[in-house]
């Protein structure tokens, strides 16, 4: 009975990503090359946002979302559900996460990480109950959370233009076209029943949304503009991931072609 669920989560992933490159497309023919440079609202990450106009009205429905349904629901959930509960499943999903690391650092050639995240995942998987025991960290072994938006850019894919998606959230060309293939590491795909699939998705996010709350008030106290603030936080985490957290100085002004992290995504051939 699972296999017809299967090979429907399989196209409804390529619809997706198909909706999302041409939306790519369609946002790309209304840029012009003066939107690439930083513009009078100023920040680092402004000559990456060619679609700013599209990107805050979708960044201005997202935080009315969150501020009348996922915050509310989570804030509740962060009060009902004790502390020992939420880490667990959030070790379940990290685990996850793990095996998809151990992929990606193998595509990479980082072979040590690759065969920490192979023991790590393992060991959580066999002796704490599919990942809600986080055992591995009580032996010293370290995340590597590697994704493959890290693995492309890693192989001198630019970033490309930055894009915020609706319920998704921030993203840019490469992280976008990388996505399906990142979500396969979600648990709910491999679990036939389409209800049970939904659930396990809405824990995720109102797991992770309750683990932010705090995070999330931060933001609100001291960003003038939090549009930019949350844009110009993402790229440089994203940049740091890339460059497993000792990256190069950005480059000036002018000067993002040098960079393969700041340079456009290669076009499509």
């Amino acid at each position: 009975m699972s296999r017809p669920l299967d090979i429907r989560s399989f196209w409804m992933t390529r619809a997706l990503l198909a909706l999302m490159v041409g939306a790519l497309l369609a946002l790309g023919g209304c840029a012009t090359t003066q939107t690439m440079v930083t513009d009078a609202r100023g920040g680092p990450g402004a000559r990456l946002d060619p679609w700013e106009n599209w990107n805050r009205k979708v960044f201005s429905f997202n935080e009315a979302l969150d501020q009348k349904v996922l915050k509310p629901v989570a804030t509740v959930y962060a009060k009902i559900v004790p502390q020992v509960v939420r880490r667990s499943v959030d070790n379940f999903f990290s685990n996850a996460a793990d095996g998809w690391s151990a992929v990606n650092n193998m595509l990479q050639g980082k072979v040590e990480p690759a065969f920490s995240d192979v023991v790590r995942f393992t060991t959580n998987t066999v002796f704490g109950f599919f990942g809600i025991l986080d055992i591995a960290s009580e032996f010293g072994l370290e995340h590597y959370y590697e994704d493959f938006g890290q693995t492309l850019g890693h192989w001198g894919f630019g970033a490309g233009a930055y894009v915020v998606w609706p319920l998704i959230g921030p993203s840019t060309v490469r992280e976008t076209l990388a996505m399906p293939l990142d979500r396969t590491a979600s648990p709910a795909l491999y679990i036939s029943n389409g209800s049970y699939q939904f659930g396990v998705v809405g824990l995720q996010v109102i797991n992770t949304r309750a683990k932010l709350l705090g995070a999330s008030q931060v933001i609100d106290d001291i960003a003038l503009d939090k549009y930019t603030f949350v844009r110009d936080a993402y790229l440089q985490r994203r940049r740091s991931l890339v460059f497993d957290g000792d990256a190069p100085a950005a480059p000036a002004s002018g000067g993002a072609a040098s960079d393969p992290v700041y340079a456009p995504a290669p076009p499509s051939r």
